[in-house]
């Protein structure tokens, strides 16, 4: 696998991979320590965002170290930009006996908000990378972008857990056709 700064050099000379300013998307390696070190600053960074947003500081993402990062059983997609800075990601492991993935982290590093890279990401990541089955994700219960977000893609909220004292989250599911189901043929 490429490290994200070839990624960007490679992404920009196949036409259609890019989008918006000069961003592009591709998977990233975290086992590359420069790409690593990057993914685990961008997640602090918008996590660090999402604990004000909530109103609880105790995420456990704030306070992972980086060979902890690192040793999740996570595949990553990343939006790097033209100088081969990583601006946003998203990470995601398959769902434990159902066809589909738990999205585990959608992260974008707060200088790159409100530019439709969490959009961007997932959208990449439910049509392409992963276009059957269903798919779960979670945030902090109070954070109204990432409700808005889930929303506007589809998912549906299925509950409300309380993880620690002062934590909620509200979880969501987008249903969809597990992969080796035949299409329906129209008639």
């Amino acid at each position: 696998m490429r490290s994200y700064s070839s990624l960007a050099a490679h992404a920009e000379r196949r036409a259609g991979r890019a989008f918006g300013r000069g961003v592009f998307l591709g998977e990233l390696d975290v086992a590359d320590p420069r790409t690593a070190a990057e993914v685990h600053q961008v997640g602090r960074r918008s996590y660090a965002v999402e604990a004000e947003l909530i109103g609880f500081d105790g995420i456990p993402a704030l306070t992972e170290t980086l060979a902890e990062m690192q040793a999740h059983p996570l595949r990553w997609l990343g939006a790097v930009t033209r100088d081969g800075r990583i601006a946003a990601f998203v990470a995601w492991r398959p769902l434990a006996g159902e066809d589909g993935i738990d999205i585990d982290r959608v992260c974008v590093d707060p200088d790159w908000f409100r530019r439709g890279l969490a959009r961007k990401l997932l959208g990449h990541l439910l049509t392409e990378l992963v276009p059957s089955g269903n798919a779960l994700v979670s945030t902090g219960a109070d954070n109204r972008p990432a409700l808005s977000l889930y929303a506007r893609l589809g998912f549906t909220r299925v509950g409300t857990v309380r993880r620690a004292p002062g934590l909620l989250l509200a979880e969501f599911r987008l249903t969809r056709e597990p992969a080796d189901l035949p299409l329906p043929h129209a008639t």
